[in-house]
């Protein structure tokens, strides 16, 4: 099986002159908090991230130009930074949007990781604000986000996009409940906070840090919260049900799609399939080929 190289294996450094932008900025977008925040942090250690770029028609050597797929306001920022040259990485292909669905962003808690590390290595929380430009107080927040959450928690939450409100509302449950309804969060999908919120206003006193039952939201009566607490049990008790029946559903699977894929492969039988049944065949040779199995699934069965 060939992968397809989605950049080129190491960066390149262009003059910011052979860059050419895919798209106009709108004309207020240096007084936004995102472009200073970027301004600051360009200022202070440079570009971090580097500007995705792809050459103009084949060119890009010697004084060829490149197509920006990314890094916009970064380009900007460098340019009124007076910067001449910007580290750059190469896309194979011309579309921005195929470089964004291969990026990933930087979660809460690697963010929150990535500020201790950066701490312990003798950056003040201050001047990481001041590259930032954002108030030092929301970097000790960041710096404070794990404080409470159990490990378990941590260990599902690493790599999901999660506001840090939602972790303060987490912070409210016990250890237990903090799995349960992380757990919840991860079957549903929903890392909202007003899903959180609806976890929290469903949680047992016991179950919470000071023992006290939450307001609940306004217009929502005590009988809306008695019926949300028993779906919110029935729902996690069919979570557990799926979680212990997959091994056994995987590997069910896995048998079924051999033996499918064995007997489309089977001249005689595929030849009788579409003579007579060829409605059917398409479907079976769609799933046959379209069924993906995870491998570390198969490896719990």
């Amino acid at each position: 099986m060939t992968v397809t190289q989605g950049f080129e294996g190491t960066t390149i450094v262009v003059s910011v002159d052979r860059i050419l932008p895919t798209r106009k900025l709108p004309r207020d977008f240096r007084q936004t908090p995102k472009y200073r925040s970027i301004l600051a942090s360009v200022r202070e250690v440079g570009i971090i991230d580097p500007l995705a770029v792809h050459p103009e028609k084949g060119g890009g050597s010697g004084d060829g130009l490149y197509i920006l797929l990314d890094g916009h306001l970064r380009l900007e920022a460098l340019k009124e930074l007076g910067g001449q040259q910007a580290v750059c990485l190469v896309s194979t292909d011309d579309e921005g949007f195929t470089y964004n669905k291969r990026i990933n962003r930087t979660s809460p808690i690697q963010e929150h990781r990535m500020i201790l590390k950066a701490i312990e290595k003798g950056a003040s929380p201050e001047r990481i604000a001041s590259a930032l430009a954002i108030n030092v107080e929301r970097i000790r927040e960041r710096q404070r986000l794990l404080d409470g959450i159990a490990p378990e928690v941590v260990e599902m939450l690493k790599d999901r996009m999660l506001s840090q409100e939602a972790f303060a509302v987490l912070r409210k449950m016990k250890p237990i409940r903090q799995i349960a309804a992380v757990e919840m969060m991860v079957s549903a999908n929903r890392f909202t906070i007003s899903y959180v919120k609806m976890l929290l206003a469903t949680t047992r006193p016991e179950h919470l840090v000071d023992g006290a039952k939450p307001k609940p939201a306004a217009g929502v009566s005590p009988e809306d919260i008695a019926r949300m607490e028993r779906e919110m049990d029935k729902l996690q008790q069919d979570y557990r049900a799926v979680e212990e029946t997959l091994g056994e559903t995987t590997l069910a699977l896995v048998v079924a799609r051999g033996f499918l894929g064995k007997l489309m492969g089977n001249g005689a039988v595929a030849d009788y399939l579409d003579r007579h049944h060829g409605d059917l065949v398409g479907e079976l040779r769609r799933m046959v080929a379209e069924t993906s199995i995870d491998p570390a699934a198969v490896e719990q069965t």
